[in-house]
């Protein structure tokens, strides 16, 4: 109930932001902060959660994009349609790839992610009649209304991607806290340990594995939905990276540490190309500044900062109870 209370409230701040501020660009950045904090907070349930450090989690995100964008290009769906299978198909996709990776350890598992993301990349630039190549999809995407709900006006798609963001995050949040969020947790540890207490760490790694890369579809259809396309950009390993970035920034052990690195990544791109056209530079060094100087995420920072001072304050003292006597009979 708190988590469902928390979530409402954030829900309410999402779309109050654009009543008291109008400007299209806020509105513009959020949508780019909840999109790509959705595809950090997925990858987390990799990195975080279960300690697998994966480099091609953008091959989801750019299949979701893809997946949805050709089916509305079609005609032949409404939008939850083309969202619910281009979710169900990159699960299947996240399923196929992940029964090999998640045999592997460590660096081995790393690299071999990235090797499909490549791949599927590679697939995205050469199969030019259907997903237009390095060109992107042409022709746009179709936003036909449905249940009353019409994607084409901005405020609507604005309000449709902080709903589907927040329920997105409400699901994460209790698989973070569920029995199988602690066996994660577990096998992140001490996988030998899980593994002698009967667990089947194969089968939950390639479980978590299929439900981050379905999370990420669903970011990836976010940004479909707004830019109108699919570009080969959505799974290069430069996405890839950046989502590895926003975990950095804000932290793995605070559920939503992803999104706050999120927040300052899009706020550091935001200003710094503004300024400068040494972005690469300027990011590169504030990013070492954090690793280095703080030795861990903001978000991470910040929760055990409190955790310490809660630790250092004294306990009030306790007030004395009135001695009570015996009234004369």
């Amino acid at each position: 109930m708190r988590d469902l209370l928390v979530a409402m409230l954030g829900l309410l701040l999402l779309l109050a932001l654009p009543m008291v501020f109008p400007q299209p660009s806020l509105r513009d950045f959020l949508i780019y902060v909840i999109a790509y904090g959705l595809l950090a907070m997925s990858l987390n349930l990799l990195v975080g959660l279960t300690g697998l450090v994966s480099f091609g989690h953008a091959a989801y995100f750019a299949s979701g994009a893809y997946v949805f964008g050709l089916l509305m290009q079609s005609g032949a769906v409404s939008i939850p349609l083309a969202m619910l299978a281009a979710v169900g198909g990159t699960a299947l996709l996240a399923l196929v790839i992940g029964a090999i990776c998640v045999r592997l350890k460590e660096i081995y598992f790393s690299f071999i992610t990235l090797a499909f993301q490549m791949f599927i990349h590679s697939i995205i630039l050469t199969w030019v009649d259907l997903t237009g190549g390095d060109q992107g999809l042409r022709g746009g995407i179709p936003r036909p209304p449905f249940l009353g709900i019409d994607l084409g006006e901005a405020h609507t798609l604005y309000a449709f991607a902080a709903v589907i963001f927040v329920l997105c995050l409400l699901v994460m949040r209790q698989v973070w806290q569920s029995p199988f969020g602690y066996t994660l947790r577990m096998i992140r540890d001490n996988p030998a340990r899980a593994n002698f207490l009967g667990v089947n760490v194969v089968r939950m790694k390639l479980g978590i594995f299929v439900l981050a890369g379905a999370m990420a579809s669903m970011a990836g259809i976010i940004m479909a939905l707004f830019v109108s396309g699919a570009f080969p950009e959505f799974g290069f390993w430069t996405t890839s990276g950046e989502a590895i970035f926003m975990i950095m920034l804000g932290g793995t052990q605070v559920f939503l540490g992803p999104v706050a690195g999120a927040f300052l990544l899009q706020l550091l791109n935001h200003y710094v190309t503004i300024y400068t056209h040494h972005h690469g530079l300027v990011l590169g060094v504030v990013i070492l500044l954090i690793v280095l100087g703080l030795r861990r995420g903001v978000a991470d920072f910040a929760a055990a900062w409190l955790a310490e001072r809660r630790a250092t304050v004294p306990p009030a003292p306790a007030t004395p109870e009135p001695v009570k006597t015996k009234a004369a009979g």
